[in-house]
C-alpha cells in the first residue's frame, strides 16, 4: 500500500486529454491540441522533490468553495502520508518503530486562461500578501465523462504559481502551473457527469508582447519560464492531529530575456546608466507588463504587471556570430521587486 501511495505521488495523475474532455472545455479546443504533452515550464517551476511526470487521459474538475471553478489540464497530489519515527527504547536490540501525525502532499494543476475568475482572483490575492486559505475539491472522471473520485482539501494556501516560457518560434500551447498546500485532504465517491460552464481559451506561448517604460521591446523572441513562491510555515504544536499551515514571505523571481541585437540601442544606455554608472534609485526603475494574447494578436487574455524592474545583466552576442543567416540576438536579465496578476473579465482589444 505504501509502495502505491509513493508511486502515485511522484507522478501526475493524468491531463485532461482526448475528444470527450476537450469537448466539456470548449469546441476551441481541438482534440489534438488537448492530447499534445504540457510544455515544460522550466527550471524552478516543479518542487525540488519532483521526478518526472507521466500523462494519462482523464477529466479534472476543479471546485473552488462550493464555485464550478473549470476543467483542468492537468492535476496531481493531496496524498496523505506519515513518516515512520524510530524510537531507541536501550532495552533491546530491535528498534521500536511507529508513524507521526499525518501529512498531506501538495497539489499541482495545470489550466489555461478559461478558469472561473475565483482562481484567478485567488492567485491575485496571494501576490499582494492577502492571503487567503480554500476548500475545494477535485473530481476525477473517465473518458466516458463520468465522474469516479473526488479528492476534497480544506483550508489551501498557494505556494508556487508557474508562468510558462514565451517563445516566438513556439507552436505549443501554454498553461499556468499552481501549487497549493492543504491542511488536510479527504477522499469520496462521485456520481454523474463531469461538466463545467467555464469557457476555456486556447493560448499559445507565441503570443505574448512586453512593455517596459520606453525601452525598445518590439524584437523580443523569448522571455523564460519563471515561478512565484510563497513559504508555507506548519504549525505542529498542540495535540491537533492536522496541523494549521500559515503564509510566509513572497519571493518574485527575476527575469531573463533574449532579443534581437538590432533593438538593443535603449537597453544598453539603461544598462550603462543603471549598472555602470550607478543610477539605481527607484526612479531609475522601470514599470512595465507581460501581456498574453490571444490568436489575433490584439485580444488580451492576461496580464502580469511588474514593479521596480531593474535591469542587472546585459549580454550583447550571446550568439555565435559566424552563422550569417541567424539573427543575432542578446541577452538581458532584469529584477522585479513586485508582480500582480490581471484576467480581464471581457476581452481587451488593443
Amino acid at each position: 500500500m505504501n509502495e502505491e501511495r509513493t508511486t502515485s505521488r511522484r507522478r501526475f495523475l493524468g491531463t485532461a486529454a482526448g475528444a470527450t474532455g476537450v469537448a466539456l472545455a470548449a469546441a476551441a479546443w481541438r482534440p489534438a491540441q488537448a492530447a499534445a504533452a504540457i510544455p515544460d515550464t522550466g527550471r524552478g517551476v516543479e518542487s525540488p522533490t519532483a521526478v518526472e511526470r507521466t500523462f494519462r487521459a482523464g477529466v479534472f474538475q476543479l471546485n473552488l468553495d462550493r464555485v464550478d471553478a473549470g476543467l483542468l489540464k492537468a492535476q496531481d497530489g493531496g496524498d496523505a502520508y506519515a513518516e515512520v519515527i524510530n524510537e531507541e527504547t536501550g532495552a533491546t536490540t530491535f528498534t521500536k518503530k511507529h508513524i507521526g501525525a499525518p501529512k498531506y502532499d501538495d497539489f499541482t494543476i495545470r489550466f489555461g486562461f478559461g478558469m472561473n475568475k475565483a482562481i484567478y482572483d485567488w492567485i491575485s490575492a496571494s501576490w499582494k500578501m492577502n492571503f487567503t486559505r480554500k476548500d475545494g475539491s477535485i473530481v476525477t472522471a473517465g473518458i466516458n465523462s463520468q465522474a469516479v473520485s473526488e479528492r476534497e482539501f480544506f483550508n489551501a494556501l498557494i505556494t508556487e504559481t508557474g508562468i510558462p516560457a514565451c517563445d516566438a518560434s513556439s507552436k505549443e500551447a501554454g498553461y499556468l502551473t499552481l501549487n497549493f498546500a492543504p491542511e488536510y485532504t479527504r477522499d469520496k465517491k462521485a456520481s454523474g457527469a463531469v461538466t463545467s460552464s467555464t469557457k476555456q481559451k486556447l493560448w499559445l506561448a507565441s503570443n505574448f508582447k512586453l512593455e517596459l517604460g520606453t525601452l525598445d521591446t518590439t524584437r523580443i523572441n523569448k522571455i523564460d519560464a519563471f515561478t512565484i513562491k510563497q513559504s508555507i510555515v506548519t504549525n505542529d504544536i498542540g495535540g491537533e492531529r492536522d496541523f494549521q499551515r500559515e503564509p510566509g514571505k513572497i519571493e518574485f523571481p527575476n527575469l531573463k530575456i533574449s532579443l534581437a541585437t538590432s533593438s538593443i540601442a535603449s537597453w544598453q544606455t539603461w544598462f550603462d546608466d543603471f549598472v555602470i554608472r550607478g543610477n539605481t534609485t527607484d526612479a531609475n526603475e522601470k514599470s512595465g507588463r507581460l501581456v498574453f494574447l490571444s490568436a489575433d494578436h490584439k485580444t488580451e487574455l492576461a496580464e502580469i504587471k511588474l514593479f521596480n524592474v531593474g535591469v542587472y545583466r546585459l549580454d550583447p552576442d550571446p550568439e555565435d556570430p559566424s552563422s550569417a543567416d541567424q539573427i543575432q540576438r542578446a541577452h538581458v536579465e532584469l529584477y522585479v521587486e513586485r508582480m500582480e496578476l490581471n484576467i480581464p473579465p471581457s476581452p481587451v482589444i488593443t
